[in-house]
């Protein structure tokens, strides 16, 4: 039989209010990719996909999944072994889940898997920064739970190498009443579009405005304190220039709101709604905000998740 490995990825969703570029969290959906090795000339490739947007992910060397797969050889010195790729699509496509960041991992651990775990998990994380360009949805796609993503101060400015010191990695205590709760619709927002319409200098008094949030923020994860939640999600260096690209957003952040929710973030880079919601009403935060957009005309899926404690997992 060939050598083969199932890797099954979560979803992320980052930024998190306050949080840009560092906070992420792990949720539960995901996609899984299966690695089989062939016999045949190294770089031989075939890749079927299934799910949901299935006919827009690439089937050949395009493929992020392969990308990935091939990365970690490389970085080993070793030749790409041929290969057959089975994805298997639930995290939707541009939307701010982390479906890039679960291709990267994906193919970085099964790469891993089928040449006999050479690398521990740090080293892979530090290969999966360097692909996606910052941490806040890689990391949290392999470790699961929340986790908090400090680069040295050496590299803060720059994007950092599988070659220099590993960034500081802390996982954030999430309290168990604390619902995430997401709005997915029809429409996509690329993380590049998303980018070009931040401003380059910000203020001192919207950084020392962001510092405060996010340390409130942490505080409020850990303990479910709907009080400090309902400030600690304010933002001022991303959501203020994003919700323009987004339609509808006041919208429905204003239906979540009144429906029981502490907040509602963009989720990523978005177009992806994030509400955090007590237990006892993320049922009829979920429903406000499928509501409230469907009165706008878009189609949207919603869904109460929760947060994944696994990470990426390995059959």
């Amino acid at each position: 039989m060939s050598p083969a490995a199932t890797v099954t990825v979560p979803a992320t969703t980052a930024n998190i209010g306050p949080g840009f570029d560092c906070l992420g969290a792990a949720l539960s959906l995901y996609n899984r990719f299966q690695f089989t090795a062939l016999d045949g000339t190294a770089g031989t490739l075939t890749i079927q996909v299934t799910g949901d947007e299935a006919d827009r992910v690439a089937t050949d060397s395009r493929n992020l999944a392969y990308q990935a797969f091939s990365y970690l050889y490389q970085q080993l010195g070793q030749p790409v072994p041929a290969v057959a790729i089975t994805i298997d699509l639930a995290v939707p496509l541009a939307r701010g889940l982390g479906s890039s960041s679960t291709a990267i991992v994906g193919g970085l651990v099964g790469a891993n898997q089928l040449a006999g775990a050479p690398l521990d998990q740090s080293a892979l994380t530090r290969l999966a920064i360097a692909m996606e360009g910052h941490p806040d949805n890689v990391v949290p796609a392999l470790t699961g739970g929340c986790q908090l993503a400090v680069a040295p101060e050496s590299v803060a400015s720059e994007p950092l190498t599988p070659e220099q010191e590993s960034w500081v990695l802390c996982p954030i205590a999430w309290h168990r009443d604390l619902v995430p709760v997401v709005a997915i619709p029809d429409f996509e927002l690329s993380t590049a579009a998303a980018r070009q319409v931040l401003p380059q200098r910000y203020s001192r008094a919207d950084a020392i405005f962001n510092t405060a949030h996010l340390g409130l923020l942490l505080r409020g994860l850990e303990t479910g304190r709907g009080d400090w939640l309902r400030v600690a999600l304010g933002d001022r260096i991303h959501q203020p220039y994003r919700q323009t690209l987004i339609p509808g957003y006041e919208v429905v952040a204003a239906a979540a709101t009144a429906a029981g929710a502490y907040g509602l973030v963009i989720s990523g880079a978005g177009p992806t709604l994030l509400a955090l919601a007590p237990r006892a009403t993320s049922e009829a935060v979920r429903q406000a905000m499928a509501d409230s957009w469907a009165q706008q005309g878009q189609h949207v899926r919603t869904h109460r998740l929760s947060l994944d404690i696994a990470g990426v997992r390995i059959t």
